[in-house]
């Protein structure tokens, strides 16, 4: 295919299929930059634990403080604004989404604005079909997930929805099982053995990363566990590396109580991607229990049956 030229007054403008994608390029960068202005601004210092300061005339945020926020250069955001042609990873566009307090439409147009496809599982719920999520429910009061090689929640059911914490109310880009035993309080206090499941679910990660090293959601997850949780970062020090096995666990629900259960994954898919993770009462007070926990979940609201974002 040729490009065609227009003369006129000493100028040449081409049109050809590489002019148009440089203009939309272009336009992209404008309206990413003007995004991402509108919503700095739209925040204040104190929704982000910033002091307000007495001489601010900025409204909402600066651009440094974004940058800081984000872990990223003030003269690198600053261009960003700028509409420069700089590239952009998706670990950055992560931050920034977090920095930003984006919710998630507005997650989703920030990664469209930057031709970039979103790595977290709010993005999307690969291996979960209509039978799998039927599935999940059938097997209630039993409590049941989907997960991936990752620890990414990607479906379950009622009754997993309120076996550690309130899983309904948390964001769908948060659920995920090493996250919320590193940082979330409901969850770790559920967990009857924490310090040594910290350090299983830390060298089970290892021994899984192995064949994603290059994947930028696997380097987004292990950057922020490391900010987030200094017992992350012992246990991830260590290199310890184990396989997946089954084992009896031991929750403590702030509902019915202790719940000794005996756990099980059944693979989705040949390259042991996604995986239904059960979770069997290993006695007959348990199963009491978890039939009393059913019934009080169906009185609980809840986001929907099956497959929850």
């Amino acid at each position: 295919m040729t490009t065609t030229t227009r003369r006129g007054a000493g100028t040449e403008e081409a049109t050809g299929p590489a002019a148009r994608a440089a203009g939309g390029s272009e336009i992209r960068r404008h309206e990413l930059a003007v995004f991402l202005r509108s919503r700095r601004e739209r925040i204040t210092p104190e929704q982000v634990g910033l002091p307000r300061g007495a001489r601010r005339r900025t409204p909402g945020l600066r651009r440094e403080e974004v940058a800081h926020l984000s872990a990223v250069g003030v003269t690198w955001y600053t261009w960003l604004e700028q509409s420069r042609d700089i590239q952009v990873s998706v670990q950055v566009l992560d931050a920034l989404a977090r920095a930003l307090l984006l919710d998630p439409s507005e997650r989703a147009h920030l990664f469209q604005l930057a031709a970039a496809t979103d790595p977290t599982p709010a993005s999307s719920c690969t291996g979960v079909t209509d039978a799998v999520r039927e599935l999940l429910d059938q097997l209630d009061p039993l409590p049941a997930c989907v997960q991936n090689s990752r620890y990414d929640i990607l479906a379950y059911n009622r009754t997993y929805a309120h076996l550690l914490c309130d899983l309904d109310a948390v964001p769908a880009e948060d659920r995920n099982c090493m996250i919320l035993i590193h940082t979330d309080p409901q969850w770790r206090e559920a967990v009857v053995h924490l310090d040594e499941s910290m350090r299983l679910m830390a060298a089970k990660l290892r021994a899984s990363m192995a064949g994603h090293l290059t994947e930028p959601a696997w380097k987004m997850l292990v950057a922020r566990l490391k900010a987030e949780s200094p017992e992350f970062r012992e246990n991830w020090e260590r290199y310890e590396v184990v396989a997946n096995r089954s084992k009896t666990k031991q929750f403590r629900n702030a509902r019915v109580g202790l719940l000794n259960l005996t756990h099980t994954d059944l693979w989705l898919s040949p390259e042991l991607g996604a995986r239904m993770v059960t979770y069997a009462p290993a006695d007959a007070t348990t199963r009491e229990r978890l039939e009393k926990l059913y019934a009080l979940a169906l009185e609980l609201p809840s986001a929907g049956s099956g497959l929850r974002r």
